[in-house]
């Protein structure tokens, strides 16, 4: 006999705090924001780097930080050797 999982129609309703999503995850998997508690931690390369608020600051932070290291990466000039 198999042991059946509940069915729920709407999860949301069972949240302590409704309309938190369960996370973000960048398609390269570098960086995550997890829920922690009421708060979301920001995880780059298996490290926490920050907590913050709400889950709009922490897509925010993790954008910022991906268009910093475009910018560092395409924006460098290359030196020219005599």
């Amino acid at each position: 006999m198999s042991f059946l999982k509940p069915f729920i129609p709407n999860p949301g309703i069972l949240d302590a705090t409704p309309s938190d999503p369960l996370g973000y995850v960048t398609n390269d998997g570098m960086w995550a924001a997890v829920p922690c508690g009421k708060k979301f931690m920001i995880i780059h390369n298996g490290s926490q780097v920050k907590v913050l608020n709400t889950y709009k600051q922490s897509v925010d932070f993790i954008n910022n930080q991906l268009k910093s290291t475009k910018k560092k990466i395409y924006g460098r000039k290359k030196s020219k050797t005599s």
